[in-house]
C-alpha cells in the first residue's frame, strides 16, 4: 500500500474510533463503578494515605515502562494517552517502573524515563489538597511490591492454583503444545500444596541454581489460549537488582506482576497495546483468584487494548534499536536520527509536537501504518508558531558591493516572527561584504531564474536592491566572489523601497559580523518506508536485513555563516532559519559563543514522491 494512502486511511479510522476508551471511562464513571474503591489494607508502600481518599469521579491510569532501555516514539503515544485521559477526567496517572527483570535493568534508564515524561509536560504528582500533609506522589516501582507478590504466590500455592515445576525449559516448551495441539500436563503438576510451598520457600532462600524450578499457575493445559496453559509466574534469578540489591533470588514474571501492581495502586483502567490482548484472560484470572481469597478489593482494574504506533521510515523494535547503537550506525541513544525521545529532544522536536501528533493519529483497535510525514507536519506546525526567525547561509558565496563605502556599517531590521509583531524586530549588521547562498548566483541563468546573474537586479532581504556587475573565479575556475552595486534609495522600510520591483529575494549575513558555526543536516535514518521488508520483486519473498536500508545521507555536517544574533543562544533554543528549515542549538555540544545547530525538519516535506524510494 502507498504510505501516503495508508497514513490517510489510518488517520481517518483512528479519528472515527478515537473515543472508544473515553466511552468506556464515561460509562464507568456514570455507573459509579469506582466510587467505593479502597486499598486492601495490606502493609506496604502504597497505602490509603498516599493515594488519597476515594473519589467517585476519579480514574487512575498508569504508564508502566520497563527500565531496560530508552523511550521511543511509540511510548510517547502511550504517555500522551494515559496521562491525557487522567487529566481530562480529573484523575491521576501513575508512573510505574516494571522492574521485574534484574539482569537488564539499570538506574540510567530510570532517570532517562523520568526526564522524558517530564519533558513531554506530564507529572505524576497530584495537586496540593487542603488538609493533606503532602501532595500525592504517584511514582512507583514494581520491586517495592515484591513482598506482596510473594505472599500472593504463596496464597495461590496454598489454594491449589499454583505449583512448582521442575522440568527443564526445553521440556516445558515441548509440553506446552501449539495453536492446534493441546499442551500436556507437567509430571510435577500434582505435587501437594505442602510440597510446593516447601520448594517455593527454598527457592526464595537461594537453595537452587537458576532454572532448577519455576512456579507456574495451575489453569488449563488444554486451553485454546496458550497464555492460559499454566503460565510461569516466578523464576529463580541469582542477580542483583538496581532497587532491591541482593535481597531476592526469585523474581516475578511480568505477566504475573503487572495485574497485581495495577490492583494495589487502585488503577481503574489499565490501558495497553494490542499485543497484550491475548494476556487479558490471565490478567483477569489472576485478579479474580486473589479477590476470591480476600487479598484484593473489587471492582478490579480493567485492561483495555489499543493499537500501537507504527510509523514509516523508522524501526521501534528494542532489539533493532540496540543493534543500531551498539554497532555504531548512530552516535548513541540520543542521536537525533533515532526514534527515541532523547534523540527527538536533541533533534529539536518540540514536546508539544508529540501531543499534537497523538491527537491527530487518535486511538484505534486496529493496527495501521502512519506516514512519517504526518509526524513531521505536526512538528512544523508547532515550530512555525513558536520558533523565532533568523538568517543562516549554509553554502556561502562572497558578495562584494563595490559602490558601498569601505569600512561603513549600518543596521537593517528584520522581524523576529512574522506572525507575532509583538516580538519586535532585531538589527542585522550590513556592510560592504556579505555572504549569500551559492545557489543564488548563476553565470548563465536557466529559464525562470530570478536571482543574481550578470546584469540582473535582486533584493537583499531586509536590505537594499543590488545589481550584479561581475564575478571572480578561483584557479580551478569555480566562482568565489560576486560583484554588484547597490541602489542607495532602495533600502527596505524606507519610502524608496516601493519604487523598485524585483522578482529575486536573497538571504544574506554580514561577512564582518557573521558567526561561523557547525550545522548538522539531519534527515531520515532509513531510505525506505519499511526497513527490512521484503521487496515486491523478490521471488523468495523473505525479509531482509533492515540495516541494508540505512540512508547513507542521513547526516551531513557543514560549517555555515549565521547572523550575529545566533552567536550566544542557549542550548535547545529553536529557530527557523529562513528558507532552510527549523533548527535547534544542540543540547550537548552547543556552547555560548560556539553554537552547534541541528536541523530539526525542513520547511516542506521533501520525501513525498521522491524518486528512487522503494515502497
Amino acid at each position: 500500500m502507498n504510505p501516503d494512502t495508508a497514513s490517510k486511511d489510518a488517520n481517518s479510522a483512528a479519528l472515527a474510533s478515537t473515543n472508544f476508551i473515553r466511552n468506556i471511562i464515561e460509562s464507568d464513571l456514570t455507573a459509579g463503578k469506582h466510587a467505593a474503591r479502597r486499598w486492601s489494607g495490606l502493609p506496604g508502600p502504597a497505602d490509603q494515605q498516599r493515594a488519597g481518599p476515594p473519589d467517585p469521579a476519579r480514574i487512575r491510569t498508569r504508564f508502566p515502562p520497563e527500565p531496560n532501555g530508552y523511550l521511543h516514539f511509540g511510548h510517547a503515544k502511550s504517555i500522551c494517552l494515559n496521562f491525557g485521559l487522567a487529566q481530562d477526567y480529573g484523575g491521576r496517572c501513575h508512573l510505574r517502573f516494571d522492574d521485574t527483570n534484574p539482569e537488564k535493568e539499570e538506574r540510567e534508564y530510570v532517570d532517562s524515563i523520568v526526564d522524558s515524561v517530564r519533558w513531554l509536560g506530564f507529572s505524576w504528582d497530584g495537586p496540593v489538597v487542603e488538609g493533606q500533609p503532602a501532595r500525592e506522589d504517584n511514582l512507583y516501582f514494581a520491586s517495592n511490591y515484591f513482598d506482596w507478590m510473594v505472599r500472593f504466590a504463596e496464597y495461590l500455592i496454598a489454594s491449589g492454583h499454583a505449583y512448582v515445576d521442575s522440568q527443564s525449559a526445553e521440556e516445558m516448551r515441548h509440553s506446552r503444545g501449539t495453536l492446534t495441539e493441546a499442551g500436556r500436563d507437567s509430571p510435577y503438576r500434582q505435587r501437594s500444596p505442602e510440597e510446593n510451598m516447601d520448594l517455593f520457600k527454598r527457592m526464595q532462600k537461594g537453595e537452587f541454581p537458576d532454572g532448577t524450578h519455576i512456579l507456574r499457575a495451575k489453569i488449563d493445559m488444554a486451553s485454546a489460549n496458550i497464555n492460559l496453559r499454566d503460565p510461569a509466574i516466578y523464576r529463580i534469578r541469582h542477580a542483583s537488582h538496581h532497587n532491591t540489591g541482593d535481597r531476592w533470588c526469585v523474581y516475578p514474571m511480568y505477566t504475573y506482576a503487572h495485574p497485581i501492581e495495577d490492583a494495589l495502586e487502585n488503577i481503574t483502567h489499565s490501558i495497553c497495546t494490542l499485543e497484550f490482548a491475548d494476556q487479558r484472560p490471565f490478567y483477569d484470572w489472576l485478579l479474580e483468584r486473589l479477590a476470591e481469597g480476600g487479598l484484593l478489593q473489587r471492582p478490579l482494574p480493567r485492561q483495555i487494548e489499543f493499537s500501537r504506533l507504527n510509523l514509516t521510515y523508522i524501526v521501534l523494535s528494542k532489539r533493532k534499536l540496540i543493534q543500531l547503537v551498539e554497532e555504531k550506525h548512530v552516535a548513541g541513544w540520543d542521536d537525533p536520527r533515532l526514534p527515541t525521545l532523547v534523540g527527538a529532544r536533541r533533534r529539536g522536536y518540540p514536546a508539544e509536537g508529540f501531543l499534537l501528533f497523538a491527537e491527530r493519529v487518535g486511538v484505534s483497535r486496529s493496527d495501521s501504518l502512519i506516514d512519517y510525514a504526518l509526524l513531521e507536519d505536526t512538528m512544523r506546525e508547532v515550530l512555525n508558531e513558536s520558533a523565532e526567525r533568523r538568517v543562516a547561509v549554509l553554502d556561502p558565496l562572497k558578495l562584494i558591493i563595490d559602490n558601498y563605502p569601505q569600512g561603513q556599517r549600518e543596521e537593517c531590521f528584520a522581524p523576529n516572527h512574522p506572525l507575532k509583531p509583538e516580538l519586535g524586530k532585531r538589527a542585522m549588521p550590513f556592510g560592504r561584504e556579505l555572504w549569500i547562498e551559492r545557489e543564488d548566483f548563476m553565470v548563465e541563468p536557466s529559464k525562470g531564474y530570478h536571482r543574481l546573474y550578470p546584469g540582473n537586479t535582486a533584493r537583499l532581504r531586509y536590505g537594499y536592491v543590488v545589481k550584479c556587475t561581475g564575478f571572480d573565479r578561483d584557479p580551478s575556475g569555480a566562482v568565489n566572489a560576486v560583484h554588484c552595486d547597490y541602489l542607495p534609495d532602495s533600502k527596505s522600510g524606507t519610502p524608496g523601497a516601493d519604487t523598485y520591483k524585483v522578482k529575486g529575494n536573497l538571504h544574506w549575513v554580514s561577512a564582518a559580523d557573521a558567526c561561523r558555526a557547525e550545522v548538522r543536516l539531519y534527515d531520515r535514518l532509513f531510505a525506505v518506508p519499511s526497513p527490512g521488508a521484503r521487496r515486491e520483486d523478490d521471488p523468495e519473498g523473505v525479509d531482509r536485513d533492515f540495516r541494508e536500508d540505512i540512508n547513507p545521507n542521513s547526516m551531513q555536517v557543514i560549517h555555515a555563516w549565521l547572523e550575529s544574533a545566533l552567536k550566544d543562544v542557549d542550548a535547545e533554543q529553536r529557530f527557523q532559519f529562513e528558507r532552510h528549515g527549523y533548527f535547534v542549538a544542540d543540547r550537548v555540544d552547543s556552547k555560548a559563543g560556539a553554537p552547534v545547530f541541528n536541523r530539526t525538519v525542513t520547511l516542506r516535506d521533501s520525501w513525498s514522491g521522491k524518486p528512487g524510494q522503494r515502497k
